[in-house]
């Protein structure tokens, strides 16, 4: 099926299913995906499949002023995001200046759109750096990947290329005492004749056990929705959807549901 790569620093706004009217930052190449996870559902296509594998990251200076021209381009037309992202192609923690690129953006956030939260969409990967979870704890919403509480799950689904720790994950999202949303893809499907489905009740409740652990401030829990690098991945039924949500909020969690 057909993926994309995002082609700009700063892109959008975009209406975002779980985060309103987003103001998006890609802290990666703008021609190519560069990620710790090469998730099968990936809408930027999997690891090494497009563009230019020589194309650098942006500056923390060429974010800045990017990130200032468009917030200062979209208020000139009486426009404003209700949040800005730290999305794009790939993990955007893998940036050198990750740290300093937050700090950056809470300052022009504050003198052009203090009512704007900022958002981090990340894979959990790089937990074990403090520079990088000092920064998520400044952002509004600390959005952190959790696709199931079962090792083998997440390695189908998500791919690691590192030697994943499931335990160690856990326990670093645990450390955010509560300042972390969990986000889950629920997706199912075939790839090469190997079941792909993270809704079942195994998964389920050990997603919850981790949950428990975790005890974040919210959960979100979404399906595909655009195209993916495999053709025989579907999306989950909202009823479905619905049904895992409402076990979740059985124990307590805040839930969201993007159908």
């Amino acid at each position: 099926m057909s993926t994309f790569l995002f082609d700009k620093t700063v892109f959008g706004p975009v209406r975002s299913r779980r985060l309103g009217v987003s103001l998006g930052i890609n802290l990666l190449p703008n021609n190519r995906k560069l990620c710790s996870f090469d998730c099968i559902y990936c809408e930027c296509g999997l690891n090494g499949e497009l563009g230019d594998k020589t194309s650098q990251m942006p500056t923390r200076q060429q974010v800045k002023e990017a990130l200032k021209q468009k917030l200062e381009d979209m208020l000139n037309e009486n426009l404003k995001p209700d949040v800005i992202t730290f999305a794009g192609n790939g993990e955007p923690t893998l940036h050198p200046d990750f740290a300093g690129v937050i700090d950056d953006t809470i300052e022009i956030r504050n003198a052009h759109c203090p009512e704007a939260r900022i958002a981090v969409l990340s894979n959990a990967s790089r937990l074990y750096k403090p520079e990088v979870v000092s920064a998520l704890l400044k952002v509004d919403d600390n959005i952190q990947k959790l696709d199931s509480g079962l090792k083998e799950t997440i390695l189908r689904l998500d791919q690691p290329n590192y030697p994943f720790d499931l335990d160690q994950t856990i326990n670093q999202l645990k450390a955010f005492k509560g300042k972390v949303i969990i986000q889950t893809m629920f997706v199912e499907g075939e790839i090469d004749g190997v079941t792909i489905d993270n809704t079942t009740q195994k998964d389920i409740d050990s997603w919850i056990q981790a949950l428990q652990k975790i005890r974040p401030s919210k959960v979100m829990i979404y399906t595909i929705e655009r195209d993916t690098p495999y053709s025989n991945l579907k999306k989950v039924s909202l009823p479905l959807l619905n049904q895992i949500a409402d076990q979740a909020k059985q124990q307590g969690f805040e839930v969201s549901v993007s159908g």
